[in-house]
């Protein structure tokens, strides 16, 4: 079973090839957060998995921790028949993760779910919502993706032959980035006043809107507005077809990336 959450389509790619690999079920937590039904309030989410099955937490790192909905998300997951299988988590990241092992470690452990091993995929930057960052120039996108492929394949291998070699970027001084920047960038910027607006080149498609994890995001008289809840995923900005949606006036000039597999 493959646990998802993805902005910008790296992690959904990621998880495509997990289940074209293993099989099993995927699970989108970002629709699951969207459809909350008053039983899944009373007792959480429930998934039932088999004796001998994997179990796969895919997801982006975000100011080198965990996405955001992931936490959320397990820390009200149930997994039926849980019988101490194999567990992996797999990030995406654009350059290194930091303690996000160590954090998406310690949100299982709450729920009794035993971690086997975290791993981490480089793939192209897609976060351009403060200045200093921003996406790749072409040659280093492209590379980032041909890596991604060779990384899936050795990690898919290593789990399928038992083989405990791993890839991990942890980075240097992760204990400021995870334990500082990560718990700050969890505490003023999710869900809070968003800075996003759209210019007089949108079209009023709608895909912001649709896509938009939270459901943060409601169409009114044609154009996208903004609410709260927001958590900075970036899918919204990256992907909008006519490049309409800009993030204060940090994103003007910045390019935008979603990954080829959406288009």
């Amino acid at each position: 079973m493959v646990f998802y959450f993805s902005g910008t389509g790296n992690s959904l790619w990621v998880a495509n090839e997990l289940k074209r690999v293993f099989g099993g079920e995927i699970v989108s937590v970002a629709e699951e957060l969207r459809n909350v039904t008053p039983t899944v309030e009373r007792n959480g989410f429930h998934h039932k998995i088999e004796n001998r099955e994997k179990i796969f937490f895919v997801f982006p790192v975000h100011s080198w921790g965990p996405a955001p909905l992931m936490k959320k998300y397990i820390s009200r997951l149930n997994i039926d028949n849980y019988l101490d299988q194999d567990v992996y988590a797999i990030c995406t990241c654009g350059d290194n993760c930091g303690n996000t092992d160590r954090i998406i470690r310690n949100a299982l452990k709450k729920r009794n779910i035993r971690l086997k091993r975290c791993m981490s995929i480089v793939m192209p930057n897609s976060y351009i919502l403060m200045k200093g960052f921003g996406t790749d120039d072409s040659e280093t996108e492209q590379k980032k993706l041909a890596g991604s492929v060779d990384a899936i394949k050795e990690i898919s291998e290593n789990i399928r032959t038992g083989k405990d070699t791993f890839p991990y970027i942890r980075g240097n001084n992760a204990w400021l980035k995870s334990g500082i920047i990560y718990r700050l960038f969890c505490r003023f910027v999710v869900g809070g006043k968003q800075k996003f607006h759209v210019e007089d080149s949108c079209t009023g498609c709608g895909l912001c809107a649709g896509i938009c994890p939270t459901g943060t995001i409601k169409m009114k008289e044609g154009a996208p507005s903004w609410g709260t809840g927001c958590v900075q995923c970036t899918a919204c900005i990256n992907r909008c077809p006519a490049k309409a949606i800009q993030y204060g006036n940090i994103t003007q000039n910045q390019g935008r990336y979603s990954h080829p597999s959406l288009q």
